[in-house]
C-alpha cells in the first residue's frame, strides 16, 4: 500500500484543479488524467499524467500549465511524466465532470462501459439514435432537451475525442464526449 502524504495530496489538488486546455469547462481532476503526484523532498516533485489518447495535443499544455501552477506554489523543480498504463478511459471522467459537460452543451460519454482486454472492436453503428433502438451503447441523448432520438453528423468534432450529433426533437447540434 502506497502512503500518500499531506503534501503530495495538496501538490495533486493543485495539478488536478488545472483546466483542460480544450474544454475549460473541466479540471484535469474533473477529466480523471493526473494519476500521482510524488514529492521528491519539500520542493521537488514529479507527476504522473495519462492522456485522454496517445496523440493528444493538448498534453504539452496540460503538462505546462500543471508546471507553472506547482511552481507558483512553491515547488523549485516539477516533472511531469507521461504515462500510458493503465491507459486513459472515459470512465475516469469523474461524476462532477459529466455534469459539467452536460451543463456546458456537450454530452457526456455514456458510462459502464466494459473493460476490454486485448484489442478492442471498432463499432459502426447506425447514425440515428431513437429511443429504443438497437444501438450498442445505448442512445445518446440530447444535452439541451434531454431527447434521445439524434443523428450522428460526424464522427470527430472540434477535438479527435468528441463527435458532432444533432437534436431530432430541438434540432440543436451538439459535441458529444465519444466513450473510450
Amino acid at each position: 500500500m502506497v502512503t500518500v502524504t499531506a503534501l503530495e495530496e495538496e501538490l495533486l489538488r493543485l495539478a488536478g484543479s488545472v483546466p483542460d486546455p480544450e474544454l475549460p469547462t473541466l479540471t484535469l481532476e474533473d477529466l480523471g488524467v493526473v494519476r500521482a503526484v510524488h514529492a521528491r523532498g519539500t520542493d521537488a516533485v514529479e507527476v504522473e499524467l495519462t492522456p485522454t489518447y496517445t496523440g493528444c495535443p493538448a498534453v504539452e499544455t496540460m503538462s505546462r500549465d500543471i508546471e507553472r501552477v506547482l511552481h507558483e506554489h512553491g515547488m523549485r523543480e516539477v516533472v511531469v511524466r507521461t504515462v500510458l498504463t493503465p491507459a486513459w478511459s472515459t470512465d475516469d471522467i469523474t461524476a462532477e465532470g459529466r455534469r459539467k459537460l452536460q451543463e456546458f452543451g456537450i454530452a457526456p460519454p455514456r458510462p459502464n462501459r466494459p473493460q476490454a482486454s486485448g484489442p478492442v472492436a471498432v463499432r459502426l453503428g447506425p447514425t440515428h439514435t431513437v429511443a429504443g433502438s438497437p444501438e450498442p451503447d445505448g442512445p445518446v441523448c440530447c444535452p439541451h432537451c434531454g431527447s434521445a432520438e439524434t443523428e450522428l453528423l460526424s464522427r470527430f468534432s472540434s477535438t479527435a475525442c468528441k463527435a458532432l450529433r444533432r437534436c431530432l426533437t430541438c434540432r440543436e447540434p451538439f459535441d458529444h464526449f465519444k466513450e473510450l
